[in-house]
């Protein structure tokens, strides 16, 4: 399977959260960071091309979980991480 580019996987996996029930809620100012809420959850999940640092940790610990995509990524590695980043999420939520 060929793999995507950053900007169509994370657009893939803003697609596949909303059909998860999520709404999204936020996007960065420099369009690169999407936030998404789930109806009575607390917290955020976020998807985005690059990793937060440690003081975007301390600043926003409303976001519980991130989907980074850095690089190309097959449509089967972006289930798997998405998966993957649902089920922190979910931990988060004791929902797991």
């Amino acid at each position: 399977m060929a793999a995507v580019t950053p900007a169509a996987a994370i657009a893939r996996a803003r697609a596949l959260l909303v059909a998860e029930g999520f709404s999204e809620i936020g996007q960065g100012t420099r369009g690169e960071s999407f936030y998404f809420g789930l109806p009575g959850a607390v917290g955020q999940l976020r998807v985005a091309n690059h990793a937060r640092t440690p003081k975007q940790r301390l600043k926003h610990p409303e976001v519980v979980a991130s989907l980074v995509v850095s690089g190309p990524l097959s449509e089967a590695v972006l289930q798997e991480r998405l998966t993957a980043t649902l089920r922190d999420f979910r931990t988060r939520q004791g929902e797991a």
